[in-house]
């Protein structure tokens, strides 16, 4: 195999959160030296360019693109939306994001489509459908007794129906998940902000229903995220031992508390109400119902996050990608350290914390001997995450080269 060496860059350190020069030496899909002064058949001049473990998004939807008209679906053949998903695949990569948590849309199929090398894109985990209770975050339906055609929502061979009421119902279709090729298991313990019958200040499902969720997930090694925005269904989440809160909008001090004492993750997505606004001033036909509901929420949350932020909660990144285009990613960070994080602390988020929250610490997320060779090359300092999706210049992505420019 051939040994490439990254050359004289400030190597952000995601278990320290400093920076400091030094040289990185690949072989394979592995690191094997960080260190100066290595030796290798290859090199890569980093000088003037920080280096960072590829960065780890948590909460994706590659069946999306921030195309918020509900009749985009209508219109476009369904077949085409997995093309468009690989399109969104390769750009995600290209800007950095070497991992994801897929948070529902994706099959077992798209899945394996990148494993196998058919397509570039980021190692993912798989939730596949969005488990909602009937008139929740992900119930389709429309006053005029239709279900609305989305391509996150419906169901297909390989994707489970999604509404489910009651704990026998949830033990099925949890196995059936896991039967799909599950990673992870996402529910809606609330309502949600782009859907039209229900209100994310509203919990969702009853505790029964969540702890048979929550045991069935755990006897087939799996965790569980949930969509939670409502102060209730963020309690009722922790209570039954979910892994992640994503999105966290009406938070309280009690809600930490239990987070701090439970250790479960927050998935920001900070991003994704800027995003829908973002849609309005592109000219996208976002529904009133969606806009009213953001400027509602917008300000709220990211009081929330600033709360758990100065409390110690852990936070993972995650962007909500498919409500904003992807690629757009690394804005998060920013919109992090807007809330009281500093950039280091953003970084390691976006990094070690991600990694652990998904379970590939020991695989990735720092500069490590030993660790998957996923890298990330952007000019500019370390310890600045303005505009660095911009500034990306190189991604690795098991010891090789995805993506370059500049």
């Amino acid at each position: 195999m051939t040994r490439t060496v990254i050359r004289g860059g400030q190597v952000f350190d995601s278990l320290s959160g400093t920076a400091s020069i030094a040289d990185v030496a690949v072989d394979g899909n592995r690191i094997v030296a960080v260190g100066t002064g290595l030796d290798g058949d290859e090199s890569i001049d980093a000088t003037g360019h920080a280096v960072y473990p590829g960065f780890i998004d948590s909460h994706v939807h590659f069946m999306a693109d921030g195309d918020l008209d509900p009749l985009r679906s209508v219109y476009t053949p369904f077949s085409l939306n997995f093309y468009l998903a690989a399109e969104r695949m390769a750009r995600t990569l290209a800007a950095g994001i070497t991992t994801v948590r897929e948070a529902g849309g994706s099959d077992l199929g798209v899945k394996q489509a990148q494993t196998s090398g058919l397509v570039p894109g980021p190692h993912m985990q798989i939730s596949i459908s969005i488990l909602s209770q009937t008139g929740g975050h992900g119930d389709s339906w429309e006053p005029c007794g239709a279900h609305m055609p989305n391509v996150i929502g419906v169901e297909h061979p390989g994707k489970p129906h999604n509404i489910v009421d009651g704990p026998e119902e949830m033990r099925r279709k949890v196995r059936e998940l896991i039967r799909a090729g599950a990673d992870v298991i996402k529910v809606c313990t609330s309502g949600g902000v782009l859907s039209p019958r229900d209100d994310p200040r509203h919990g969702h499902f009853r505790d029964d229903e969540l702890d048979v969720l929550v045991a069935e997930a755990n006897a087939a090694g799996k965790w569980v995220m949930a969509h939670a925005q409502a102060t209730d269904g963020i309690k009722s989440a922790i209570r039954a031992g979910i892994r992640s809160i994503e999105h966290g909008i009406y938070l309280d001090e009690e809600a930490i508390g239990m987070m701090l004492e439970r250790g479960t993750y927050l998935v920001p997505t900070l991003i994704a109400p800027r995003g829908v606004l973002e849609a309005v001033d592109r000219g996208v036909a976002v529904p009133q119902y969606a806009i009213d509901k953001t400027k509602m929420v917008i300000d709220v949350h990211r009081h929330s996050i600033s709360l758990a932020i100065a409390a110690g909660v852990k936070v993972a990144m995650g962007t909500d990608s498919g409500v904003t285009p992807h690629g757009q990613n690394l804005r998060e960070l920013e919109e992090m350290v807007s809330c009281g994080m500093t950039p280091a602390e953003a970084l390691i988020a976006a990094t070690r914390t991600a990694a652990e929250l998904l379970g590939v610490e020991e695989d990735r997320g720092t500069i490590e001997v030993g660790k998957r060779a996923d890298l990330v090359i952007a000019a500019g300092e370390a310890l600045d995450v303005n505009g660095l999706g911009q500034r990306v210049r190189t991604v690795l992505q098991d010891g090789k080269v995805v993506a370059a420019s500049g």
